[in-house]
């Protein structure tokens, strides 16, 4: 199935289209916003079963895992606005020190306009979606692009977005790298971004001349560290669940494994049988396994395998793009797979005696997007305070994105900004601060010539 690119005149259309609606007004209402919310989760069922069908025939991701990781998470971002925005969106009155008086201070959240919101292919759904729900809480308007290399879940979410919203609030545009590039030349008054990197550098360069706020959301390679003392069967477990997710294609994917040495055969065989009890007839016709996204991934993916020695796992289909969970050692400190975020299911392993080599190695690289540790609670908190991530997991792997009531985001390298829940709400809006002051008292000790100076002085 092939994409084809939505012509220029068209987005150029949609891009006034929406900058026109905008700036009627007509978006800033909080009754506007809750009847978008209502549309977008009404329209989110009656789509639910098209778009699960197009995850298994793009990714081969269950209904299971489609619902719990993508369509159900989409819900509670839903839910949770409707309940909130009209306290998230109301005037804020602020206390105001005696400098300032008789004048009274306020904080008002203002929609930043009309925006555009793009995703990538692991998880083509919500991360497209979940950022749509902020925009539209916030009171913006959204030009959607989804990723062309999931193309059945992207017309599925051309048709749902076109059967859903009028193309004022939000539309969805198709298209490769070209209409990118397009969509970037174009003002916006925020990009929310998600994908590696690299691309995250093309879109603050190209957006760098109108001064655009960004939210980047990209990746790296988040650090896996299991502890002497980690009680090794849970950790394998979790582990193991955490990279076989979306068959390891997840940017907070545990990327490489630190283990102790004391510990490191007795983990890889506890991660063999945990392996065993996930899948009990193995990953390859499994259900509930995802298959690798394309051909030149797999490939890629393929290559790193010839590096080290593989202690689990390793095999593979390319007719099906299936890879093993494997697991690598004996890797040169140049691997690939220590520099390049993998971005599947195989694990580099690498080991350690004293903590301070993994705080050691950690520092020296890109800050991750995820940090994880199995071992004591009180020596994960101090590991964590002796290095950065965007989030991090003690006893367990990529949890922390579940919880709504904390942001999720990167940092430096990994991404800037966060969003989930009011978060979202508050990365597509301003906070505009307003001094109301009354018009008839006006007192003099502001003015020149600063008669009052030694009182001013005092209240400042």
């Amino acid at each position: 199935m092939a994409l084809q690119n939505t012509p220029s005149a068209r987005i150029a259309e949609l891009h006034e289209k929406q900058r026109a609606f905008y700036a009627t007004g007509a978006t800033r209402p909080v009754a506007w916003r809750k009847d978008m919310l209502r549309r977008f989760d009404a329209g989110l069922r009656q789509w639910e079963k098209p778009l699960c069908d197009a995850l298994w025939e793009d990714l081969h991701k269950s209904y299971e895992e489609a619902y719990m990781t993508e369509i159900g998470l989409v819900y509670g971002e839903i839910r949770d606005a409707l309940r909130h925005v009209a306290k998230w969106a109301r005037r804020r009155r602020k206390p105001t020190p005696p400098a300032v008086l008789p004048s009274a201070s306020y904080l008002i959240r203002e929609p930043l306009g009309c925006t555009l919101i793009v995703s990538p292919w692991n998880y083509p759904v919500q991360l497209l979606l979940n950022p749509l729900v902020g925009a539209l809480a916030a009171g913006c308007t959204a030009i959607l692009k989804p990723s062309p290399y999931v193309p059945a879940v992207s017309a599925t979410l051309e048709q749902m977005v076109a059967d859903t919203f009028p193309e004022e609030a939000v539309a969805l545009v198709q298209g490769n790298r070209e209409v990118n590039a397009q969509l970037f030349d174009l003002r916006w008054d925020l990009v929310f971004f998600t994908g590696s990197p690299a691309l995250g550098k093309a879109v603050m360069a190209a957006q760098a001349k109108y001064m655009t706020p960004l939210v980047l959301e990209l990746g790296g390679k988040s650090p896996c560290i299991v502890d002497k003392d980690a009680d090794l069967k849970t950790a394998a477990r979790r582990i193991a669940w955490g990279k076989c997710l979306n068959a390891g294609q997840t940017c907070i994917a545990p990327d490489y494994l630190f283990l102790h040495e004391d510990i490191r055969d007795a983990f890889i065989e506890a991660f063999r049988e945990q392996l065993r009890h996930l899948y009990p007839k193995g990953t390859q016709h499994s259900s509930h396994y995802v298959h690798i996204v394309r051909d030149a991934a797999f490939e890629r993916l393929q290559g790193y395998l010839s590096e080290g020695v593989i202690v689990a796992g390793g095999r593979s289909d390319p007719q099906t793009r299936w890879i093993e969970p494997t697991l690598v050692t004996g890797l040169q400190p140049d691997a690939k797979l220590l520099r390049e975020e993998i971005f599947g299911p195989i694990f580099p392993v690498l080991t350690f005696t004293d903590r301070r080599e993994v705080t050691d190695y950690v520092n020296s690289h890109e800050k991750p997007l995820a940090f994880y540790y199995f071992g004591k609670g009180s020596d994960g908190w101090d590991i964590l305070g002796k290095t950065t991530s965007g989030g991090a997991c003690i006893n367990d792997t990529i949890m922390h994105i579940a919880n709504s009531k904390v942001p999720f985001g990167g940092v430096g390298n990994s991404g800037m900004g966060s969003y989930h829940s009011e978060r979202s709400f508050l990365a597509f809006s301003h906070e505009r601060a307003v001094i109301q002051s009354p018009a008839r008292l006006d007192l003099p000790f502001r003015y020149m010539p600063y008669k009052l100076f030694p009182l001013i002085k005092k209240l400042l």
